[in-house]
């Protein structure tokens, strides 16, 4: 099982790499100058999914219920 890990993080880790390289063949039509870096999409997507992973956990501190909840 462990080499199918393994397999499925080279096969994302090149498919990133790849994306980021296929940033430098289109030409954009950006609003803003930082939209222009190359791989600026990618780092933003990244960025905003951690972002949404901690926003998550905070909340659910906040959110969650006593195990016995529905039990009483």
């Amino acid at each position: 099982m462990k080499e199918l890990g393994d397999r499925i993080y080279r096969v994302l880790l090149v498919l990133c790499v790849l994306s980021v390289i296929a940033d430098l063949f289109y030409e954009k039509h950006a609003y803003f100058w930082w939209e222009n870096l190359i791989g600026f999409h990618a780092m933003y997507g990244f960025v905003a999914c951690v972002a949404l992973v901690l926003v998550a956990k905070q909340l659910r501190k906040l959110l969650m219920r006593p195990e016995d909840y529905y039990d009483r």
